[in-house]
């Protein structure tokens, strides 16, 4: 039976009612907008019905005011402009939505996507060379820069103007460089920018550069068909889909079925996603994503870039065929190095317990992959963890941590261990000679132990309302669909049911997955689904608690109600 902490949200009654009944929704639903800090009508509103003005203006951002009348320079004299993107999904959207703007107004491109495994991350001094020997002099970055300090101080002591737009955190540490002497920085977190959200992914942050830049032309109306790819971008990088994010991801997402751009169609169409109608942002995060992403990890990011870049229907297929068959690829070695990694773990560490981060490495890793590892691993035990592929002379490692723990902070105070790091609060990446892989062990799990709780290491789960399940319906259902897209920092509703009796004994489904039909005390059966729940067959009880989530589920023609198990313990 569950080990798991379960956190029960507290309700407030009287407000619950008070605003279900301004709102004209359930209940449930109100308590849903409050835990969201949507307790008041005017952000509910807001909440419930995502639209264009919830934008920011994009002056607000520092540096705008620098970089536009830059570019708009560029394209009037014709001076080409060379788009530098990083190579994940954030990047490579961000990228391709930058050339299209561009060309769309008229200016002259060429873009570079370095490549993961011959170049590394981030802005390299000899790609820079390059486009100043092929004649560039201006280049803007997308999704990296923001750490760039001497290639940009080369930039620009040999003439070459770039614009960096970023969304990492920059070095502001004690001692730190700060931002990088680029002819203008776009990101919200640098210090002094007041733009109101933090959170935008780096597509999003080339998406205001466009935005700007369509406005000065008078061309807000196009603004908007862009919405469609920076979604994707914003869901597959996991941004918190909060604030602006939720408006752009809602918005993006009632665009799909409209998209005319044929690599769009075509990736939509391996992905099994059809025109796009009815797509959630959960079909973007595990269809559409890692598709996009496996470029990057697998082979050269830039074919990205070309499939959405694309105006011939055969190209665009072709190019679509190549990103599912990497990804089918990425998922094999993906599997091959989480086992390999934790049995590394358990041979450094055979009680990770005992242990607040896990630093696990070994030789010739794939490093398209270590990152999602690191995310497989610091979900399995509950702790942040850093995977390192030892190649040679240098270790390349990403690293992902759990809520609780700024990773980026506890890196930093390791800093002097690395050739180069960063990243974010919960997700990072870095360089390291082998020989200092032992230290940073010790000294990231002594920072470690200086933030973290016993409680913060135990699982938790965090349950929005306790909901019988005789009050499940489909008029429920529909309500909860306007609290879509739910993602980071707008999870789906987590329900606790009680006192369950088990209608049908639990059978197994493929390998891993548990079937059932479960009723509460007054309530009908409902098919229930428990996925990778196998281990848990001999646990289900009559009289159990369950924490679940609502879906629907089509077959033969008919939409049913499934609850989807998050875990199930005695009754307390």
């Amino acid at each position: 039976m569950s080990t798991k902490r379960w956190i029960v949200r507290g309700q407030d009654t009287q407000r619950i009612a008070s605003l279900a009944r301004v709102l004209a929704v359930s209940p449930t639903v109100a308590a849903l907008l409050i835990s969201r800090g949507c307790g008041d009508e005017q952000s509910a509103r807001s909440f419930l019905k995502p639209s264009y003005d919830q934008l920011h203006d994009p002056y607000l951002m520092l540096g705008m005011s620098d970089a536009v009348p830059r570019l708009q320079r560029a394209i009037d004299s014709g001076e080409p402009i060379l788009v530098y993107g990083d190579y994940d999904v954030d990047g490579t959207t961000g990228t391709a939505v930058l050339l299209r703007a561009l060309n769309l107004l008229g200016a002259r491109t060429g873009f570079h996507v370095p490549h993961r495994f011959t170049e590394g991350y981030g802005i390299q001094q000899a790609a820079l060379q390059k486009a100043v020997a092929e004649g560039y002099k201006l280049a803007i970055s997308v999704d990296c820069g923001i750490r760039a300090h001497e290639p940009l101080y080369w930039a620009r002591d040999n003439g070459l103007d770039v614009i960096v737009t970023d969304h990492h955190l920059p070095d502001d540490s004690d001692g730190g460089k700060g931002v990088p002497p680029a002819y203008a920085v776009l990101n919200p977190n640098q210090r002094g920018c007041n733009y109101p959200d933090k959170n935008l992914a780096g597509v999003g942050v080339a998406f205001k550069l466009v935005d700007a830049l369509f406005r000065k032309h008078g061309r807000e109306s196009q603004v908007n068909a862009f919405l469609k790819i920076v979604a994707i971008g914003t869901v597959a990088d996991v941004a918190k889909l909060t604030g602006e994010n939720r408006a752009i991801v809602a918005l993006g997402l009632q665009d799909l079925p409209r998209a005319t751009n044929p690599g769009l169609r075509a990736l939509m169409e391996v992905a099994g996603c059809g025109d796009g109608v009815g797509l959630t942002a959960y079909d973007i995060g595990f269809r559409i994503g890692p598709r996009i992403n496996a470029a990057g990890r697998m082979d050269a990011a830039r074919a990205v870039v070309e499939l959405f870049s694309t105006r011939d229907t055969e190209e665009a297929r072709l190019l679509a065929l190549h990103l599912d068959t990497r990804n089918q690829e990425r998922k094999q070695v993906q599997q091959q190095i989480v086992e390999l990694a934790i049995a590394e773990l358990e041979g450094v560490n055979t009680e990770p317990a005992n242990s607040y981060v896990a630093v696990i490495a070994g030789d010739a890793w794939h490093r398209g992959v270590i990152g999602i590892a690191a995310a497989k691993i610091a979900e399995r035990i509950n702790r942040p963890c850093v995977v390192i592929s030892i190649d040679g002379e240098v270790g390349h490692g990403s690293g992902r941590s759990i809520e609780p723990y700024h990773l980026l902070n506890g890196l930093t105070s390791c800093a002097d261990l690395f050739e180069k790091f960063g990243g974010h609060s919960h997700a990072a990446g870095i360089t390291i000679k082998p020989d200092r892989i032992g230290e940073l062990r010790r000294r990231l799990n002594e920072h470690a132990a200086s933030c973290l709780t016993a409680e913060d290491l135990q699982p938790c789960i965090n349950i929005d309302a306790e909901l019988p399940t005789q009050e499940i319906a489909f008029e429920l259902v529909g309500e909860l669909q306007a609290l879509e897209p739910y993602g980071a920092g707008n999870s789906r509703p987590v329900f606790l049911a009680r006192n369950l009796c088990i209608v049908s004994e639990p059978r197994l489904i493929g390998q891993r997955h548990l079937k059932m039909c479960v009723a509460g005390p007054k309530g009908r059966p409902l098919e229930t689904i428990w996925w990778h729940g196998a281990e848990q067959m001999t646990t289900v009880k009559n009289g159990a608690e369950m924490a679940y989530t609502i879906e629907t589920s089509n077959w033969a023609g008919e939409t049913f109600l499934q609850l989807s198990v998050v875990d199930i313990r005695d009754a307390e």
